[in-house]
């Protein structure tokens, strides 16, 4: 029997269905035509409740939103997601020994399961993951022995009496510190963190290897996968993602830039180079082209939230993996093979190599993932139906329903159609993140955060 509280979700109709559409509720980030390479977004992640939603941007800044609270006065609304807290993650660096920038755009998040009142995430750039804790302070202590109430120390031989210090009220303050910084490890540019069901470890991919980490132990991490040959000429594949297991904590996946994903059981070797399981799906050799190996590299892995299934995102499409069966996906639904004959010009600008993630929806029963033009893209896993939609300031007045985009792909041009010929290849949606409980959708748009929610009658 299903939770209840899922099932609402699974009522999900994303096509053209009365029961379920989607409305515009938030935008966050400046109008600006020029965009500062700063305030990219490169990440967006709820966690685990869904109250709290974080950004990472491309000037190592993390931003996390809260949700308030349900109006009293209106109890069908839901809450908005307002700033929480702001700080900067991480910072530019210069590696001296290999004289090389190291960039500090935010790219993952990973939020750790609630244990006390106070939140937990890992962030990383391409080389350093650090532990962030955001606790709250509406408390300070006053009447101290040794500081006078500005801070400044007293001389202890005109202290005559003895103060117990007490505890007044403040304005509420949130604070972000670094907690753990997890450095040198990495030859390459981390890809992937990934937080393990035990709650004590996690791992981080780079290009070529995978490395598990305790949370507590910032000096030494166990190097789990090795994929670098020892003739770097004869190397043929890289990893592009990785991913633990959602309830055992021993599994992990990742994937490759060849179209194929391993799954490792570390109960087997310490070192898993021998995969437990190989899916991969046999190319059809009539549709070979001189961009096949490029299109099939996944971009993103993810495990379903219950653990039977995983989807995986190539360039064209979207795929859902059983874990049982290894020879070929169960599900694969095209994103925007209207594309396919444009990936001359798509090469030239370097679109092809976009790197798009994709997410489920909070019962696995549906999925999510970008393509260009600020397109976003939703397939219903039950019903085989799919609906593209645009984050748009154009839609974004309060409440404003979401009309579904179609593009034409040849002869007569209908009246709501857009043209392949017209997409904005620079307008991309990359990064999505999908309520955990609730159909309530994040969509990283350049600068902007949209954030959408199903109609409530």
């Amino acid at each position: 029997m299903m939770p209840m509280k899922y099932r609402k979700v699974l009522n999900l109709s994303v096509g053209g269905g009365n029961d379920f559409q989607w409305c515009f509720s938030q935008v966050k980030g400046a109008i600006d035509e020029d965009v500062a390479e700063a305030d990219i977004i490169s990440t967006v992640e709820f966690n685990y409740s869904g109250e709290l939603l974080a950004t990472g941007d491309k000037g190592g800044r993390v931003v996390i939103f809260q949700r308030e609270q349900e109006s009293k006065n209106r109890p069908h609304s839901r809450g908005e997601y307002n700033v929480y807290s702001t700080f900067q993650s991480h910072e530019p660096e210069f590696d001296y020994l290999k004289s090389l920038e190291i960039e500090e755009k935010i790219n993952k998040i990973r939020w750790l399961p609630q244990q006390n009142a106070a939140h937990f995430l890992l962030s990383t750039n391409d080389k350093t993951i650090k532990l962030w804790k955001i606790s709250e302070r509406d408390k300070r202590a006053e009447g101290y022995n040794l500081k006078d109430e500005d801070g400044r120390l007293r001389d202890p031989f005109r202290i005559t009496s003895l103060r117990v210090p007490v505890l007044m009220p403040m304005d509420l303050m949130v604070e972000a510190s670094p907690r753990r910084i997890f450095a040198n490890a990495h030859t390459y540019h981390i890809n992937s963190i990934s937080v393990n069901s035990d709650h004590e470890t996690y791992l981080s991919a780079d290009d070529l290897r995978i490395n598990l980490w305790h949370l507590e132990i910032t000096d030494r991490s166990f190097n789990i996968v090795d994929i670098k040959p020892a003739n770097m000429e004869e190397l043929t594949e890289v990893i592009t993602a990785a991913e633990c297991h959602p309830h055992q904590c021993n599994v992990f996946v990742y994937s490759s830039s060849k179209g194929t994903i391993r799954l490792c059981d570390m109960r087997a070797a310490a070192l898993c180079d021998r995969h437990t399981k190989f899916f991969e799906e046999p190319e059809d050799p009539s549709s070979r082209s001189f961009f096949s190996e490029i299109i099939s590299s996944i971009s993103d892995v993810k495990f379903s939230h219950s653990g039977r299934y995983m989807m995986t995102r190539d360039y064209l499409s979207v795929k859902v993996w059983d874990l049982n069966m290894e020879n070929r996906p169960v599900e694969t639904y095209q994103v925007h093979e209207y594309l396919r004959s444009k990936l001359c010009s798509l090469y030239e600008n370097d679109c092809i190599f976009d790197k798009f993630e994709c997410c489920w929806n909070g019962s696995d029963g549906a999925i999510m993932t970008g393509s260009y033009n600020n397109f976003f893209r939703m397939f219903d896993r039950n019903s085989r139906r799919d609906i593209t939609l645009e984050a748009s300031r154009e839609s974004s007045k309060p409440r404003a329903m979401l009309k579904p985009r179609k593009v034409c792909t040849g002869g007569k041009r209908k009246k709501d159609e857009i043209s392949v010929d017209s997409l904005d290849f620079n307008k991309k949606i990359l990064h999505t993140a999908w309520h955990p409980k609730e159909n309530v959708i994040a969509v990283a748009a350049t600068n902007n955060l949209y954030i959408f929610q199903d109609k409530i009658n």
